[in-house]
């Protein structure tokens, strides 16, 4: 549910800041003043595109943001990156998004500059992480982005949902994918068979050579280090004697001369106490000092030159080169690319190892499961042509109350092209399934995105919305256009479904229709001013006597006549039961 909404310079928004509530909300005031800005700045935020042209005039940057209450839902335990969210809780555990007191906040910016940016919480996101999570939150119909509806996969999920079969198609998908699986395994089995032993052969001997190597994890490295220090013997010793003798020299040692001034200090210390600081600090220096002498003479007196070892080791790493060159990416790839190679090579060895075995197996496993996928996609599909008829009847009784007499809505189900199991069947049954709807009588059905009309469409959305509402998961609608070409009883009907949907969903109407506006539980007014030259839309939540005048100005256009006042006050009463 969209709890508050903040929208600064977005067009000819300054800045609004609103705070809603749950229920049916109207959107109304005069034509022009606005009431489609409010819609595109939350259509903006929701991941729609981006343009400066949305920017206010004489303004460098517009900003939206919002905060929702996002219900809690399950989430499947066994969630994989792979698998696609099936709500909002979902999306937030695979992007590692925890909320707060179980609100989120979405904010989207764009610069002159072009730039634009989104954040959900705290989190940066793209804006088409923006538009799949926040479709999971709100729905917007009309003339705008984000209508579901019109995205033909959606159908299906909408229909199974109605028919209450979604188990049944996830325990299918399960079985659609073992299925495409073992093909796919079958397929490397019936590739060419001298391919196949060749294959084998040559990853038995790959794995034959890494075992013997029984290398060990970053050895290469290692053994680099131990061969560069054993070339370099003479130059390490010499090195290592010329630093021992400036620390231990017997004429000029540095620990000698430092142990003398720290016994001059400690004299000096004790005839002057402000120098104790100071000869403490020599002190340490001379213990440091001399730790660290003792430990290059240590390292020196350590140091062996053994020309075998370095033989060994420069084999090693020959042989380890080799395997590299083979096995690796490159000779200079990290080690880890050669167990990686091993690992893939017993896998296929253990899989394709026994050829014919395996694909007799493999044959008779495939068998089976064609069979019981088969015959789960027709229970399926019966299940869903059965629903559809009745859906097609709860749609176009609720479409011929909302002024759409002539119209029918159907479902079109359809086998999926083919003539093998898998290309008759996908991962979600045999079904092609898209929503149709014909506007005028005598006329073929088409697909809903071939409906012109701004306003049909979101009264088809609306009947859909309000058949689909127990099975729907998504908390927030918002209808633009709905009242195009309509009025009289169809508007006071629209208006009664709206009530009807919002008793379980926070549901956003524009209108310019009172006997629409009346059944809302708020209303909220756009308004155009001018100041210094400078237009704005301002936006306003109504109170019950601000409400009177704003229903009296849309029934006659005069919000001040006592006769349009005493309509607007009656028909409150009678549709809202207040004023």
């Amino acid at each position: 549910m969209l709890e508050e909404l903040t929208i600064k310079d977005f067009a000819l928004i300054e800045s609004d800041y609103l705070e809603f509530d749950k229920g049916f909300t109207v959107l109304s005031g005069e034509t022009g003043a606005g009431k489609s800005i409010l819609i595109g700045a939350l259509s903006f935020l929701l991941g729609g595109k981006a343009d400066v042209h949305l920017i206010r005039n004489g303004k460098s940057e517009a900003s939206v943001s919002a905060v929702f209450y996002v219900k809690p839902q399950p989430v499947r335990q066994n969630l994989t990156d792979e698998d696609e969210p099936l709500n909002a809780s979902e999306w937030l555990f695979k992007h590692g998004i925890t909320l707060e007191n179980d609100r989120v906040l979405l904010r989207r910016f764009i610069r002159d500059s072009g730039k634009t940016g989104a954040w959900i919480d705290d989190t940066p996101v793209t804006r088409t992480d923006l538009a799949q999570f926040s479709s999971f939150l709100i729905d917007i119909h009309g003339q705008h982005e984000h209508q579901s509806l019109m995205k033909v996969p959606e159908h299906r999920k909408f229909l199974d949902a109605h028919a209450g079969i979604q188990a049944k198609v996830a325990e299918f998908t399960e079985k659609y994918a073992l299925l495409v699986s073992k093909r796919r395994l079958l397929d490397e089995f019936s590739s060419s068979e001298s391919e196949r032993l060749r294959k084998l052969d040559m990853l038995s001997f790959a794995v034959k050579e890494i075992a013997e190597a029984k290398l060990k994890k970053d050895e290469d490295i290692e053994l680099e280090n131990e061969e560069a220090r054993l070339s370099s013997y003479e130059k390490i010793f010499s090195e290592a004697e010329e630093i021992n003798s400036l620390f231990s020299g017997t004429d000029s040692g540095v620990v000698d001369a430092l142990k003398k001034a720290l016994r001059n200090s400690s004299r000096l210390a004790e005839m002057d106490k402000s120098l104790e600081k100071l000869n403490e600090r020599l002190e340490s220096c001379f213990y440091e000092l001399s730790d660290i002498s003792e430990e290059f003479s240590s390292y020196q007196n350590g140091l062996v030159f053994n020309p075998n070892r370095l033989t060994e080791v420069q084999e090693r790493l020959s042989l380890i080169y080799n395997l590299k060159k083979k096995y690796a990416s490159s000779v200079n790839a990290p080690l880890s690319e050669v167990f990686d190679y091993f690992e893939k090579a017993q896998k296929y060895l253990e899989e394709y190892g026994d050829g014919d075995d395996k694909r007799s197996k493999l044959e008779t496993e495939i068998k089976v499961l064609e069979k019981d996928v088969l015959a789960r996609a027709a229970e399926i599909s019966s299940l869903r042509k059965a629903d559809a008829q009745k859906l097609n009847t709860q749609i176009n009784a609720v479409l011929a109350t909302l002024g759409m007499n002539g119209t029918n809505f159907c479902v079109s189900i359809t086998d999926k092209p083919g003539s093998q199991v898998e290309q008759k069947c996908g991962p979600y049954g045999k079904d092609d399934v898209e929503f149709l709807i014909s506007a005028n009588p005598g006329n073929p059905p088409l697909p809903l995105a071939k409906i012109a009309s701004g306003g049909e469409l979101s009264r088809v959305m609306l009947a859909l919305k309000t058949i689909f509402a127990d099975s729907d998961n998504v908390g927030t609608l918002i209808f633009d256009e709905i009242d195009t070409g309509i009025g009289g009883e169809v508007a006071v009907a629209v208006g009664s479904h709206l009530k009807k949907l919002a008793q379980n969903r926070q549901i956003f109407c524009i209108t310019h229709l009172a006997s629409i506006a009346v059944y809302a539980d708020n209303q909220i007014k756009i308004e155009k001013s001018v100041t210094g030259g400078i237009t704005s839309s301002n936006v306003f939540v109504l109170d019950e006597e601000k409400r009177v005048v704003e229903i009296a100005r849309m029934l006659s256009g005069d919000s001040e006549n006592a006769q349009s006042l005493e309509h607007a006050r009656a028909m409150l009463k009678k549709y809202h039961g207040g004023i």
